[in-house]
């Protein structure tokens, strides 16, 4: 099954309102500096029971929450009102065990603070942090080296300095060293050790594509040979892994999984992850797996967990930017918007029912925001995977009015 329908609900059959988007950007963000609490960061959701105590990284703690708001301002969405200062340079991540880690340990919150407070002392821990993290035997985005190869690129992107394309260089080669070979499916992959068992992931967090992602936007870096060996070999993997619906295509988690069974449809394990870290490829070979993709996303309808990035409305509403990027057909541009305006409802209903919002970039209302302002402008930069400091920016498609 190409998607399963219980996950998923009907549209709901709502024009594109630019203003009702903003209002709820401005909303959030507002209501989001008021739950602030100095000394403890924000409240957990009232479902929330994985800590007891404040979360801090980009993923779903307090500092994709900062990256959120303060993205918001630099691009003139909101002004915020509250004093952060204290709040970022006290922000450590999730796991201290695993300091390298991008979206859940330090390295993601050290990212944040060089953004926002720069110095010399934290570009040095975060060159020691990617460094460190080369041999991590994750090889996925969220704990292990492709998180670091991102850090570096956007460290790269907003400096210009060489010591951050040397990492990124020697991230990705040692992840080339480590590339395995399928001859049950003819193609490259890698095992991630994560949580206590060896997986085989090809999705847009743990797996394959997620690791792909930063590659493609960093090729530049690479030698010409380099690349191209990268290019064939992502290519390769992502199409013969394929599975196919009619005109509709979608990937299962795992690579060892077997075919033909029930498959997810959201950006952390499916379809619409897959085109949001494919499409900025320029090998036109993906590109119909990509159309097919799209329409599956499309197809299977707004997700039922929410409007958030990682599993929710908003996360695979990003899947028709990038098509409406990489093609430039207005219906992509289109889709994008009726997930917002679905999106917008869902949002506020479930603040009405818990009474609060839910604090998270990943996994939250912020998340959605950034999605909203997205559409508004018709950009397609996933937060924290395509862009991180919003000054470098992400150039609007011409001639899209609002």
């Amino acid at each position: 099954m190409i998607f399963n329908p219980e996950r998923h609900e009907p549209l709901r059959p709502e024009g594109w309102d630019a203003e009702r988007a903003r209002d709820l950007i401005e909303r959030i963000a507002a209501e989001t500096e008021a739950a602030f609490l100095p000394g403890q960061g924000w409240p957990a959701h009232r479902e929330d029971t994985r800590s007891p105590t404040p979360l801090q990284g980009l993923y779903f703690g307090d500092a994709g929450v900062h990256w959120a708001l303060h993205t918001l301002q630099a691009r003139g969405a909101v002004q915020l009102d509250n004093d952060y200062v204290q709040s970022i340079a006290e922000l450590r991540g999730l796991e201290e065990g695993e300091p390298g880690s991008y979206l859940m340990g330090e390295m993601g919150a050290l990212l944040l603070r060089q953004w926002l407070q720069p110095d010399a002392r934290t570009a040095g821990l975060l060159a020691e942090h990617i460094a460190s993290n080369l041999d991590h035997p994750a090889r996925e985005l969220m704990w292990g080296a492709p998180g670091s190869l991102l850090a570096a690129l956007f460290l790269h992107r907003a400096t210009g300095e060489a010591q951050w394309a040397e990492l990124f260089v020697q991230s990705a080669r040692k992840l080339w060293s480590q590339l395995l070979w399928s001859d049950a499916e003819q193609c490259h992959y890698w095992t991630q050790d994560l949580y206590g068992r060896t997986s085989t992931y090809l999705d847009a967090v743990h797996g394959f594509v997620a690791t792909a992602s930063p590659l493609i936007a960093g090729r530049d870096l690479l030698q010409p040979q380099e690349w191209q060996d990268w290019q064939q070999c992502i290519t390769n993997t992502i199409v013969r892994n394929a599975e196919w619906d009619g005109p509709l295509a979608n990937w299962r988690a795992h690579m060892d999984s077997p075919r033909g069974q029930p498959m997810l449809m959201q950006y952390c394990h499916g379809a619409p992850g897959f085109v949001i870290c494919l499409a900025d490829s320029p090998d036109a070979a993906l590109d119909d797996v990509l159309r097919a993709a799209g329409e599956a996303t499309w197809q299977a309808g707004p997700l039922r967990k929410g409007s958030n990035l990682c599993h929710g409305t908003g996360g695979n509403g990003y899947a028709f930017l990038k098509l409406y990027r990489r093609f430039g057909d207005k219906v992509w541009l289109g889709r994008a918007r009726a997930f917002a305006m679905h999106g917008i409802a869902q949002t506020e209903q479930a603040r009405q029912e818990y009474g609060q919002w839910r604090h998270s970039l990943w996994t939250g209302d912020q998340g959605f925001a950034i999605y909203l302002l997205d559409c508004i402008e018709a950009r397609d930069g996933f937060p924290t995977l395509d862009v991180f400091f919003p000054s470098a920016g992400v150039p609007a498609s011409p001639g899209v009015p609002a």
